[in-house]
């Protein structure tokens, strides 16, 4: 017992990181994911193909590997960034692929007549998104990006095999000094828990004022 409280300080500190590398990410991935999102629903096949192989390169890879070509590979063609960078790039890539096929499976969703109508009354397509088709689909992704955002966080402990001294990488240290994984794992699988929980019902709440507005 005296190991999870001394321990504590330690790890709350290196939580910090895990929060800031999840929320970080989230954002870049939601910017890619919409972007990509468009690109699948384009009119242009090129936009479209790009954005396919995209989807497809990324989800079809695990992640532990797209962390090791972004860290060890990027400096072989000129670009080297540091651990956090690194990982925050690869989680951002990697979250907006799953993103973008719950943005585009929401816009898809709204129904094409709305569209039609927005450009009767005079809109633009980039008009017409902002104002009619987003705001729709913003709401009917909710849950998908809430539990994507759930997962990267968890994700985020596999940039610990980068040096990213989060909240994994930080118990391993202490374990490394004290030889007690079990106790020390047990105690970061409940931190885990406790912030994957606290996001649930966060989200559980977003979506109840989103769904209370729907019906006004």
């Amino acid at each position: 017992m005296l190991l999870l409280i001394d321990s504590l300080p330690i790890l709350a500190q290196a939580a910090v990181i895990t929060v800031f590398l999840a929320i970080v990410s989230m954002v870049m991935g939601l910017i890619i994911g919409l972007f990509v999102a468009l690109a699948r629903i384009s009119s242009n096949q090129w936009f479209r193909r790009l954005a396919m192989a995209y989807v497809s390169l990324i989800r079809g890879t695990p992640l532990l590997v797209q962390i090791y070509v972004v860290y060890y590979g990027l400096p072989q063609v000129g670009i080297s960034l540091d651990p956090i960078p690194s990982g925050i790039l690869a989680l951002s890539i990697n979250a907006g692929a799953y993103l973008s096929e719950s943005f585009r499976a929401a816009i898809e969703s709204v129904d094409k007549g709305q569209m039609e109508a927005s450009f009767s009354l005079g809109m633009t397509y980039p008009e017409a998104l902002r104002r009619i088709i987003l705001p729709q689909c913003i709401r009917t992704a909710l849950p998908t990006v809430g539990n994507t955002f759930i997962g990267l966080l968890k994700d985020t402990s596999l940039v610990s095999v980068i040096t990213v001294t989060e909240l994994l990488q930080s118990a391993s240290l202490i374990i490394a000094r004290t030889f007690q994984p079990l106790l020390l794992y047990l105690e970061v699988g409940f931190i885990y828990w406790v912030f994957s929980t606290g996001f649930s019902m966060i989200q559980d709440r977003i979506e109840l004022r989103a769904a209370r507005h729907v019906r006004k």
